[in-house]
Order: structure tokens, then C-alpha cells, then sequence
């Protein structure tokens, strides 16, 4: 989850988030580079005591500020494609879950099983246990298997909305009569907080999202007791 004052990212759970923090950093250091340049070509031009007044063109100049902007643009396009790919590329998934949105809370479907459904309500701030996080915390949490490829199927029942889990590296819109695909893979047990990121009526900062990835053995006595349950 994220912290008070924090600047970055949350740690990486997945490897889509890894590939995409990398990618922050590497353009995040480009950015730098182009700043200093144009402060130091600012800082030069309104510093300088040289002129002259019968320069008309510069053809060098022409072709190093076309070529170099090109050279940068290409370095940041050919990872942001090959992470694009990674994001959609959804490979003999272990398991299938369908998230549906709802005003104001999320439903989950395991498809691959026949009875395993439940509702995902906030949990009221009166009614946290110790530990628990405010406005963060659900009284159903979605639990899935680490280290195991997890399709996820998205879409609402009313109006827009978004499942969004960053420390996953997944945000896919859930739109009404639209089935949305992505995926994951959680590569450590843990507790991923999440939150609907598309502004979806008046409960819309009221509908989070919790993700409980543990061990494949903790996730078949899990799903045994649910469907004992339904």
C-alpha cells in the first residue's frame, strides 16, 4: 500500500511492475539529461557577451537537433512497446477470476470453479479489527496462488469503473457490457491494497481493492472453505 509522503512507486509484486518501474527510471533519467541541456543552453544564451547579427541558418544545428530528439524518442518508444506486449501476453493462465464492477463495491467470480462468487464491501471504519487499514480494508478479500499466471476478466454492471492493484502492475477499466482481459502474477505472498481509479459516482473512493496472494497449499484449503460456505 502507499505510505504517507510517499514520492515513488510501491515495491514491485509482479514482474510487470518491476518492467515498469525499470521504464520510469530510464525515461526519468533521459528527462533529467534534456533538462540539463536546455538549462545550460538557456543559462549560455542569456549569459554570453558574444553576438552576432549576420548568422541566417546552420545547417549542423539543423540536422543534430532532428537526429538527436528521433534517437531519444526511439529509446523510449522500444521498451514502452516491449512492456505493452508483456501486459497483454496471457499464456496457459492457472486460474481465471472475473471482477465485476458494482456502485459501490466489487464482485468476484473464480470461473474455473462452480460456486466460488462473493461481494467485496469496505469495511466500515467502526468495524476495523487492530491492524487493519482505513478505507483500504474489505470483508472479503480476492486470494490468489503466488507465483501462479492469474487471468483477470474485468467489466461493471452499472457504470464505469477500474480494478486497480499498482503494486501488481494492474489497472484495466471495467466497462458495462464490456469484458476486459489482464494479467498477473504475484511473485511473493502478501496483502495488495488497490482502489477503483475511474470516477465512478459519489462512493467511488469507498469500493477498495484487496488482493491476498499466498502459497498454492493456502489457496486450495482457501477455496475448499469458501465453497464448503456456498
Amino acid at each position: 500500500m502507499a505510505h504517507p509522503s510517499q514520492l515513488g512507486f510501491q515495491d514491485a509484486a509482479s514482474p510487470i511492475m518491476e518492467e515498469l518501474i525499470y521504464f520510469h527510471d530510464h525515461t526519468l533519467m533521459i528527462v533529467f539529461l534534456i533538462s540539463t541541456l536546455v538549462l545550460y543552453v538557456i543559462t549560455a544564451m542569456v549569459t554570453t557577451k558574444l553576438t552576432n547579427k549576420h548568422i541566417l541558418d546552420s545547417q549542423e544545428i539543423e540536422i543534430i537537433w532532428t537526429i538527436l530528439p528521433a534517437v531519444i524518442l526511439i529509446l523510449i518508444a522500444l521498451p514502452s512497446l516491449r512492456i505493452l506486449y508483456l501486459m497483454d501476453e496471457i499464456n496457459d493462465p492457472h486460474l481465471t477470476i472475473k471482477a465485476m464492477g458494482h456502485q459501490w463495491y466489487w464482485s468476484y467470480e473464480y470461473t474455473d470453479y462452480e460456486d466460488l462468487t462473493f461481494d467485496s464491501y469496505m469495511i466500515q471504519t467502526k468495524d476495523l479489527s487492530p491492524g487493519h487499514f482505513r478505507l483500504l480494508e474489505t470483508d472479503h478479500r480476492m486470494v490468489v496462488p503466488m507465483e501462479s499466471p492469474i487471468r483477470m476478466l474485468v467489466s461493471a454492471e452499472d457504470v464505469l469503473h477500474s480494478w486497480t492493484v499498482p503494486a501488481l502492475g494492474v489497472k484495466m477499466d471495467a466497462v458495462p457490457g464490456r469484458l476486459n482481459q489482464a494479467a498477473l502474477i504475484a511473485t511473493r505472498p502478501g496483502v495488495f491494497y488497490g482502489q477503483c481509479s475511474e470516477i465512478c459516482g459519489a462512493n467511488h473512493s469507498f469500493m477498495p481493492i484487496v488482493v491476498e496472494a499466498v502459497p498454492l497449499e493456502h489457496f486450495e484449503a482457501w477455496s475448499s472453505l469458501m465453497l464448503e460456505e456456498a
